[in-house]
């Protein structure tokens, strides 16, 4: 088997189609941030438990640490990036900010997205529902409380100081 074996890839990520080549065996997420200088997906785990590499593709969210590059040819990616425009922060990050949703922030692109993809199908969730549209993602410093109130907060629901 050759483990320099090359593909060629059509995709689009955050709303730009591209043409490029992958090694075989790259995942997503080192592709996405060493090859397109997309730092929002970070390296966490390399295992699929951190949630923070996750990224929107075709329109879920999965972890790109779990899926090879060349697996991308024909999807439609999303980062943390394509969420803000012209650098200001959406209603989403912006509630994460007013709330203090984060701490060290290793985790937080993972947590927009995740949270991003919860709102997209339930506009106005319960605390137990996001505390399930989240459960893929780990924060080691915040204890999920002010993740949970920016949340609820982005939703339009009122949330206790």
């Amino acid at each position: 088997m050759d483990n320099g074996a090359v593909h060629d890839i059509e995709f689009t990520v955050n709303g730009e189609a591209r043409s490029e080549r992958v090694a075989a065996r790259q995942l997503l997420v080192h592709f996405l941030r060493d090859d397109l200088g997309l730092r929002g997906p970070k390296i966490g785990c390399d295992t699929g438990h951190c949630g923070a590499c996750t990224v929107r593709y075709d329109g879920r969210t999965i972890k790109s640490c779990m899926m090879l590059a060349v697996q991308a040819d024909g999807a439609e990616i999303m980062t943390v990036e394509a969420m803000s425009a012209d650098g200001d922060l959406n209603d989403l990050q912006e509630s994460f900010r007013q709330h203090h949703g984060l701490q060290c922030g290793y985790c937080t692109s993972g947590m927009l997205m995740s949270s991003d993809f919860l709102l997209e199908r339930n506009p106005t969730p319960t605390e137990d529902e996001i505390r399930a549209g989240i459960q893929g993602n780990l924060c080691r410093c915040t204890g999920y409380v002010n993740i949970v109130k920016a949340i609820k907060a982005a939703s339009g629901q009122e949330v206790s100081r």
